[in-house]
Formats: structure tokens, sequence, C-alpha cells
């Protein structure tokens, strides 16, 4: 689906978790005013693995703090269905390490129940089948800097989960892992995803990775921010990282996405090599 299309027909159905009308923002630079992201119109549906991809500097993280309440929009709209229960409406997975260095796996895990004063026993629950899930029950006790950085983003992935967001907000955070952490922590985030089904936005600079997770994937235009394509993902759930990417329609659609996205990683260079206008 194009980005006119989506425009056309907002939204695949009336469960609608995110909802922009036009929405910008503008920073105000030494230089001027500088538009990161302009006039993006976007329906996203309540339990959604929604990718973002595209050039550096085309608005995707200030599109998730927008979300996340840390940026204020410049101007348009954003509606989001608040959650029927008392759920916190969001939890963000930050790129890099994000854990308290002072506190152990598992109160780096239980800090978000623990600061909404959930009951020991729930926590107790709660974080101890996320950490299973993620393989770290034999580190409760340990402290982020002994770890490995793929085990660290392991325990950021639990601590959003075991928080029990409404939307699941994950801000490239695996782009630092090397190749076989990084497709470890994609099965794992597969697994977890299939039992709670949460809304999730999630940016990426890897093509692969969005096709591979994704339910629909959103292409980004270099800078100012809009939104150039909308593409639905077309294989099927369950998902095993190496099995789908097996398949020879894999390639063949992961072709497709770079098609959308090319020309905008060499018009991203231009203007900042400033051989754009």
């Amino acid at each position: 689906m194009t980005a006119q299309a989506l425009r056309d027909n907002p939204a695949d159905t009336a469960d609608v978790k995110i909802r922009l009308r036009g929405l910008s923002k503008v920073f105000e630079t030494r230089k001027g005013p500088f538009v990161a992201i302009d006039n993006l119109t976007l329906d996203i549906p309540t339990g959604c693995f929604f990718m973002i991809v595209g050039p550096s500097g085309c608005g995707k993280t200030t599109l998730l703090r927008i979300l996340a309440g840390l940026e204020k929009h410049s101007s348009g709209s954003v509606e989001i269905t608040k959650p029927a229960d008392n759920r916190p409406g969001n939890s963000m997975v930050f790129q890099g390490d994000s854990l308290f260095p002072w506190m152990t796996v598992w109160e780096n895990a239980s800090y978000g129940l623990r600061m909404r004063r959930r009951p020991q026993g729930e926590i107790k629950d709660v974080v101890g089948h996320y950490l299973m899930r993620t393989g770290l029950s034999k580190f409760v006790d340990s402290y982020p800097h002994q770890l490995s950085g793929g085990m660290r983003q392991r325990v950021s992935i639990a601590r959003a989960f075991a928080n029990d967001p409404d939307i699941l907000l994950m801000d490239e955070p695996f782009s630092a892992l090397d190749e076989q952490n990084k497709l470890m922590l994609q099965e794992e985030l597969l697994r977890i995803w299939e039992e709670t089904r949460k809304t999730v936005m999630f940016i990426t600079h890897s093509v692969d990775e969005a096709v591979t997770l994704g339910d629909r994937i959103m292409v980004m235009t270099a800078h100012p921010g809009r939104a150039k394509a909308m593409v639905d993902v077309p294989f099927p759930r369950p998902r095993s990282v190496l099995e789908l990417r097996a398949e020879p329609a894999y390639g063949e659609f992961v072709y497709k996405i770079w098609g959308y996205l090319r020309e905008e990683v060499h018009r991203a260079r231009a203007l900042d090599e400033g051989s754009v206008a």
C-alpha cells in the first residue's frame, strides 16, 4: 500500500490503537527551522507489530519520542486509545543500555511493577516468567556490568513486557549487537510477542529485521520525514527467523522493500553532503 493509498483509506479496521493526522515536528535551530516530520497521517491497528524503516535523520526516533510523550509535536493530531485497565500507556526499549547500573537484573526487570506498587506475588510471578522466557533466570542477582550486551538487552525486553504496557516502543534495540545475538533476540521477541500480541512500534535500519518481525512496514523519506510507502508483510505467523529467511519469497519481498528505501538513502546522503539544497 502506498502512502497515498493510506491517506485515501486510513484504516483497515475500526480497532485503531494509534491514529496520526497531519503530524509535523519542527525543531528551531541556529540555522532556522528544521522539519523532522512533515504531515504524517497513519493508523496502527491494535496488536499490530509495526515496523518503521528509513534513512538516518528521517524522524523515526522523533516519532517514537512523540508517542512516548517525550517530545511535543508541532502540528497535527495524535490519538492513542487508552487501555481499559490501569496498565501504563507505553514502555520504550532504547538502542543503547538503559538499565540502572546499581540495580540487579531482578530489580531492573521488576522496576515498573514496583513503581506501580503491584502485589509482591504478582511481581514474583510476572518478572519470573519474563526472565525465564528471555533466558535470564540464573542471572537475577547479577548487575548490568556483569552481563554481555545481548543479555542487557534481554533484561530491557523483559522489563518492558513485565510492565505490561499497552504499547511497546522499540528504537533499534538490536542494532549494536553481533549477528548471532541479534538472531537470538529476534527469535525471543517473536515468541514473547506471540504470547501477548501487544501493539509494537519498532524502528530499524535493517530491511531483513523489518520483514522478519513485522506485520506492516512504513518506509519513510529522507528528511523531512514523510510516509513513502506502507506495505503489509505477507508471511504467516508464528514465524521462525531462520526458516522464514530460507524461503525464496522472503528474498523477493526484502528486495521490494529495499526498492522503496534505496532512493531515500541516496537522497539522505546527498543532503548530508550538501549537494542538494
